[in-house]
């Protein structure tokens, strides 16, 4: 029946899920197939299985289209384009290249001295090409991978890397997060039997739940729904992928459906820290309430101002927003005001509380009405959430589905091991991994947005199909390079921890760290883009020496086995030979892009002055911020140096690091994959420092820990010092006893003198 309809189904917990064989032995059973063969192998048997009669009939009905969930984004697109996109460059610097190649490859032939057999198949070579476009351009993107892998090279990088299981050594340690601290109440026991008829939900709300081909309620959807509709403060804590969003979204819209309304104001406000998952979280609210009268907004960053400020003026009921574009229309939009906020929703709360939106939450929260109902959603919690539980909740009930380091249930982790002195290998192993193995559905993450672009060219150049995510790109780019993505019109996505939180995008296959991330929940969050919703995925994390703590923490808190990958050294060297071999052709991608940059700045320029002698430009009134420019100026450099100085310990090293800096302009591949770890290392020191603060004061009673070995030994009455006695007994006989001083038995017994030092009050005659 689903299959019929093109639905998949929710998988039960009872129900086998497709896992991927877990392959035990040394070597991995496929066989390695490189890129351009798989690329021209398939096109046969694509011609075969395509009709080329077949017409797409005509869609009609919400439920086939959902071009009308993003129709409200993609109005609000700035449509400025380049005049040439970055993929373009690329392909325009391998061409020249090609063309090079060529000509010297001609000028040696003619130089030696041809055979005239090789002077025919020329000729014969150029006809076909004259008499067919298409069949020369096929052979010009074959030559250009057989440049790159040549027939003598295929047979040292098609060996099959060997893959070994690293065992969890030690037992696992409890996690400060697993204690149920400063919570009034754990519903992390939920109903399993549970349905979406059972949860009382009304019927416009369950038929969007059919039309969108929900089944079965996930474990964190049976564990929220029931509470977020009695109205209770809650933190929930569930694993990545398990359907988080709709656990918020649907008591938010079943307490919204039958509340009157009296005026038009926002009642409903969520918060997330990227624009992707904004309007990712936007469409779902959308597609759940298309049959409801409620409204919502989307208000991030990117996307046209006044089109948002025209639709918060109508008063949504439901506000979905980032925290900077928030605040700008809190202080620059008139009439729209955080007063009747019944609901406050904070999704992925711990990088919302972390120190990059401290001053914006705070901003926030102080505008937000004091009688509001408070929601708190992430895979994983910190000591940030814990003290928004305990000052700004109001009895919040704990919600624990997953362990707060728990990976998917069906996630095969792998490590490849980079070397001392080695460090800039990284680049030729992720290159060989993408080549060889992980060809399609993948997503790389680095920690820079330098190196983002970088690994994009690198990769382009390779003749691999790569699209980037990062924040220096415009909203329009960002939007599109995940489109590609999502529509397979791109293999690789290669994408900065923006993309790392909470969004869902079908199909992924591999992740791939370039480094790894700073602490555990980085690395939980980034491998959580696949095996989501009961699928099967992989990642795939580069570990050098100064990374191998964290190494340890992920194996410790694994469920499954952990695998090490280990790749033929035959095949890193080709890489590197090869990437050595391109520097030249990213350099040249790089000044294209700085020169059309520099030209669209003179152009914006020349427009501006144009207006103004004109007369035209508009006297628009400056926007406000809660902080001026010379805070907000100050705030980033007191916190950049700071980086640097926890990263470099010391001012004079910092002194010394920005000379080298300027000495050199064009760092090698070393020192960037140093400075790629320095920077995971930095924000992994501020965490640990932050860690290491005195806890807060908690406005709860805190709950009992769980019992331990010490607990236990405490309550059987274990040996107490006479120092804890004394200090701890608070009886009325040890209290008259400590005010009137020492008695006459410990006088004695402390030789002390009974007289008083001055004498007796009745001199002797």
């Amino acid at each position: 029946m689903l299959e019929q309809l093109g639905l998949i189904g929710t998988i039960r917990d009872e129900e086998q899920s497709p896992e991927e064989p877990d392959t035990e032995s040394d070597q991995e059973d496929q066989p390695i197939v490189l890129n351009r063969k798989k690329k021209f192998g398939n096109q046969t048997r694509g011609a075969r299985d395509f009709n080329t009669d077949f017409e797409f009939g005509e869609r009609d009905g919400l439920n086939h289209d959902d071009d009308w969930v993003m129709a409200d984004v993609m109005k609000q697109l700035k449509n400025k384009r380049t005049r040439t996109t970055l993929d373009q460059k690329i392909d325009r610097i391998r061409k020249k290249r090609k063309a090079e190649e060529k000509s010297a490859q001609s000028d040696a032939a003619a130089s030696a001295g041809k055979t005239e057999e090789e002077d025919e198949d020329e000729e014969e070579d150029v006809d076909q090409a004259a008499g067919d476009p298409e069949a020369s351009d096929d052979d010009e993107e074959e030559g250009e991978d057989e440049d790159e892998f040549d027939s003598g090279d295929e047979e040292i990088l098609t060996k099959s890397d060997t893959l070994r299981e690293k065992e969890c050594r030690g037992r696992k340690r409890k996690t400060e997060e697993e204690a149920p601290e400063s919570f009034y109440e754990d519903a992390s026991q939920y109903d399993d039997t549970l349905t979406f008829d059972d949860m009382n939900l009304s019927r416009p709300i369950l038929k969007a739940v059919t039309a969108l081909g929900f089944k079965q309620p996930t474990p964190i959807q049976k564990a929220c729904v029931p509470v977020g509709l009695l109205g209770r403060d809650l933190c929930a804590c569930a694993a990545t992928g398990t359907g988080k969003t709709a656990a918020f979204v649907l008591p938010v819209l079943e307490r919204l459906v039958y509340k009157p309304r009296t005026s038009q104001v926002t009642r409903v406000l969520v918060l997330v820290p990227t624009r992707e998952l904004g309007i990712q979280v936007h469409s779902v609210a959308r597609q759940l309430a298309q049959f409801t009268s409620i409204t919502t907004c989307l208000a991030v960053g990117g996307l046209d101002l006044k089109s948002q400020e025209a639709a918060l003026r109508a008063g949504p009921d439901v506000l979905i927003a980032t925290p900077g574009r928030l605040i700008d229309h809190l202080h620059n939009t008139p009439s729209f005001e955080l007063t009747h906020i019944e609901i406050l929703i904070l999704d992925e709360a711990d990088r919302m509380l972390d120190e990059y939106f401290e001053e914006q939450m705070k901003e926030i929260i102080r505008l937000c009405s004091y009688n509001r109902q408070t929601m708190l959603f992430s895979a994983t919690m910190t000591e940030e959430v814990k003290d928004l539980a305990a000052v700004s909740l109001k009895q919040p009930i704990r919600i624990f589905v997953n362990s707060n380091t728990d990976v998917a249930p069906y996630l095969r982790q792998e490590f490849v091991r980079i070397r001392p002195n080695r460090e800039g290998d990284r680049e030729a192993v992720v290159a060989a991994l993408l080549t060889r193995t992980f060809q399609d559905h993948v997503m790389c993450f680095t920690q820079t947005r330098k190196q983002a672009h970088r690994l994009h060219i690198l990769l382009g150049l390779m003749g691999l199909k790569v699209g980037e995510l990062h924040g220096e790109l415009s909203q329009n780019q960002r939007l599109e390079n995940l489109r590609r993505f999502k529509d397979e019109q791109i293999d690789i996505l290669v994408a900065t921890d923006v993309a790392a939180r909470g969004l869902d995008i079908d199909g992924v296959k591999t992740v791939i760290n370039f480094t790894m991330p700073s602490t555990v929940k980085h690395y939980v969050h980034r491998v959580g883009r696949t095996a989501r919703a009961g699928r099967s995925g992989r990642s795939v994390s580069l570990v050098g020496e100064s990374e191998r703590k964290t190494l340890k923490d992920v194996v410790k808190s694994a469920k499954n086995s952990v695998k090490a990958r280990v790749l033929p050294p035959e095949v890193i060297l080709k890489f590197r030979d090869l990437i050595s071999k391109l520097e030249k052709d990213v350099e040249a991608v790089m000044k294209l892009e700085r020169e059309e940059r520099e030209l669209a700045a003179s152009e914006a320029k020349l427009s501006v002055a144009q207006k103004r002698l004109d007369g035209s430009a508009s006297c628009q009134s400056q926007r406000v911020w809660f902080q001026t420019q010379q805070e907000r100026k100050q705030s980033r450099m007191s916190k950049a140096l700071q980086e640097f100085d926890l990263a470099l310990r010391g001012k004079k090293k910092r002194d010394q690091f920005l000379k080298d800096g300027k000495k050199k302009k064009e760092l090698t591949s070393e020192e960037r994959a140093q400075f790629e770890i320095l920077k995971a290392q930095m924000f992994a020191e501020r965490a640990a420092k932050r860690e290491r603060r005195p806890k807060r004061a908690r406005a709860m009673p805190e709950d009992e820990m769980p019992s331990t070995a010490a607990n236990q030994k405490a309550r059987k009455g274990g040996k107490k010092s006479v120092f804890d006695k004394e200090l701890t007994n608070t009886s009325s006989k040890a209290l008259k006893h400590y005010r009137a001083g020492p008695s006459f038995a410990d006088r004695k017994r402390l030789g002390l003198d009974r007289k008083r030092p001055g004498g007796s009050r009745f001199k002797k005659k």
